[in-house]
């Protein structure tokens, strides 16, 4: 039977997953991936490929309201009938948020998940999932060892002023900060970047641009600053997140309109950034293809921000040697990434079109300052590292 790690990525409605086969090295790709979608919904659907993209699963998960566990079950179910040659000997969870005790992946026990618990005020909107998904596979798989990894560990090595608010000391010394996120991505880049450029150690901004989109600074392939903050909606605006925002308009309208913080959650979180601005999609594809004045506009102030984010950060980083774009759109867009670098030209930046256009993993000129990369993110890779690594596998 062949021994394989499995990585697991629990969202509200959803929850990815990917097998990794136990091999020095790991391979960079998964034997098979997927994902649970409507999960807390009478219409919750499993769907599985193999590493060529054939199509292995795609069925229904039978219930009214089907819960995480509920979902965890169905999947190993549908492994050990399908998938019958394989033996899950280790878990990798992505936990969004490992607050200020947690830098660095950690075996889960009874401990360590009491604390993953005590971080939920911090990510209400993630972190209660997360959780959901380690006690769910710890019931159904008790004597498999799981790893979280956290999105927040990446970023602590920030500066300790990197970190903080301009708030009393008593609600810093709770923990309010600036955290971060997207963290197993950023690794996934620092750890891959000197296989392209000379100039990885340097100073470097890497954009991941996606329906959640931050970028963050980079020294020595250590993070010096990010513009996620305390929570996921700090930054950059996204698919339909606002990204930064004056504090004075949340004080406003909760004033004016008499909105509660049910209804400001609802409106920062999911109808903001493209889909807000735009009134169309939060599809950066649908956009670009479109005519309307407001799909140019979402996409201009979604260029915009970038912009203005990359010039922070490279003055954060007391330069800048190269900028890497990955996630979604950084991976896909090729328009975007074109006026992203044109705008930065001052900044030594000069684009190569032609390799802009093909997506190639260095898109820069030879005549530029600045090495310009597209590399594709791997989570799910980072992940089962992490499990390998710390478990001995």
């Amino acid at each position: 039977m062949k021994q394989a790690i499995l990585t697991i990525n629990a969202g509200s409605s959803s929850i990815k997953f990917a097998l990794f086969p136990l091999a020095h090295p790991l391979s960079a790709e998964a034997e098979m991936s997927g994902q649970i979608d409507g999960i807390g919904t009478s219409a919750t659907q499993l769907k599985a490929k193999d590493r060529t993209g054939k199509l292995l699963a795609d069925q229904a998960i039978v219930g009214e309201a089907v819960n995480h566990e509920q979902a965890f079950d169905a999947l190993l179910k549908w492994f050990l009938t399908s998938q019958s040659g394989w033996q899950i000997v280790a878990v990798g969870h992505r936990v969004v948020h490992g607050g200020e005790r947690y830098s660095a992946p950690i075996v889960i026990d009874d401990t360590v998940l009491g604390h993953l618990e005590s971080f939920i005020p911090l990510a209400p909107l993630h972190e209660p999932h997360n959780v959901a998904g380690i006690k769910a596979l710890r019931h159904l798989l008790p004597q498999v060892p799981q790893v979280a990894c956290f999105d927040t560990a990446f970023h602590r090595s920030q500066p300790e002023v990197a970190q903080l608010f301009a708030l009393p000391r008593a609600l810093t010394a709770e923990g309010i900060k600036r955290y971060g996120f997207h963290g197993l991505s950023y690794e996934y880049i620092a750890r891959t970047l000197p296989q392209h450029s000379h100039r990885a150690q340097g100073r470097v901004v890497v954009a991941h641009l996606g329906n959640g989109a931050s970028m963050s600074a980079l020294v020595n392939r250590k993070c010096v600053a990010t513009t996620l903050g305390f929570s996921t909606i700090d930054g950059l605006m996204m698919g339909t997140r606002c990204g930064n925002l004056d504090p004075g308009v949340m004080l406003h309208l909760m004033e004016s309109k008499n909105l509660s913080v049910n209804d400001m959650t609802r409106i920062l979180y999911k109808e903001s950034g493209l889909l807000g601005v735009s009134g169309i999609s939060q599809d950066m594809r649908t956009l670009l293809a479109s005519d309307k004045p407001e799909a140019h506009e979402a996409v201009d102030l979604f260029c915009y921000r970038i912009v203005r984010e990359l010039g922070s950060l490279a003055a954060a980083a007391g330069g800048l040697d190269a900028v890497v774009f990955t996630g979604g759109i950084g991976e896909h867009a090729a328009e975007i990434r074109r006026r992203v670098c044109q705008q930065c030209e001052w900044l030594g930046i000069r684009l190569d079109p032609e390799a802009n256009a093909r997506h190639d993993i260095v898109i820069s000129a030879s005549n530029s300052g600045v090495d310009v990369l597209v590399i594709p993110t791997n989570e799910e890779w980072m992940m089962a590292h992490h499990a390998q690594t710390l478990l001995a596998l």
